[in-house]
């Protein structure tokens, strides 16, 4: 045991409370806000905070959906995906926060979280899932990797997609940059907490003097 340290043998624990642990620790987590389309054209819309960017070569993000601790079922995003191949990712600012709360709800497949939470879909240029129009940003997806976990409650399956078409308010987006005090975008913490970026710090990039005639790349 590390000192004054509690250490936790993750395989003595049930999947709950490693979630709790996942959730508390790992803060706070940027949430895609992820909509896509059932085979029978109805709109889905879900929020998901085990999300982020991965490269820009091609530029592609993932997103993981759990199976639910309910009934051990998918998630209805992942069952669209699945299928369509496609969705968007919607960046969550505050302004949108309550409705986009509102979409986490367990609903049954085939409600339309766009209507429950009062949300526009705007249509897209080159996916069938629709864009939030009150989000800021929209990235239109198309499947790259289905990547699965586990498949019971506690587990997951990674979606792993191209960003093929990008939409930034105008106000937003300034000399080829995000400017975050105009996207305010919101933050997930554990439990029901979440977070906005306001108290922001700078740290210049280190660099590293080599000596003279010798080349990294040779070693």
């Amino acid at each position: 045991m590390t000192e004054n340290k509690i250490s936790i043998n993750t395989k003595e624990i049930p999947f709950q409370d490693r979630y709790k642990l996942l959730i508390g620790s790992i803060v706070p987590r940027p949430i895609g806000f992820v909509s896509t389309v059932s085979p029978n054209g109805i709109y889905n819309l879900a929020p998901f905070s085990f999300f982020n960017g991965v490269c820009s070569e091609p530029m592609t993000v993932l997103f993981c959906p759990v199976v639910r601790g309910s009934d051990g079922q998918e998630k209805d995003t992942l069952k669209n995906i699945k299928v369509t191949k496609e969705f968007v990712v919607n960046i969550v600012s505050e302004e949108i926060a309550e409705k986009m709360n509102q979409c986490s709800a367990e609903y049954s497949y085939g409600v339309d979280e766009f209507k429950e939470s009062g949300l526009t879909p705007v249509r897209a240029n080159m996916v069938k899932p629709p864009l939030v129009k009150e989000a800021k940003i929209n990235m239109e997806c198309k499947l790259l990797h289905l990547v699965e976990i586990g498949n019971k409650p506690g587990g997951g399956t990674v979606v792993i997609g191209e960003v093929v078409y990008f939409h930034v308010q105008e106000n937003v987006y300034k000399d080829g940059k995000i400017i975050l005090s105009e996207l305010k975008p919101i933050a997930r913490l554990g439990g029901t907490d979440y977070a906005r970026v306001t108290d922001i710090f700078s740290l210049p990039r280190p660099t590293i003097k080599i000596p003279v005639g010798e080349n990294p790349n040779n070693k």
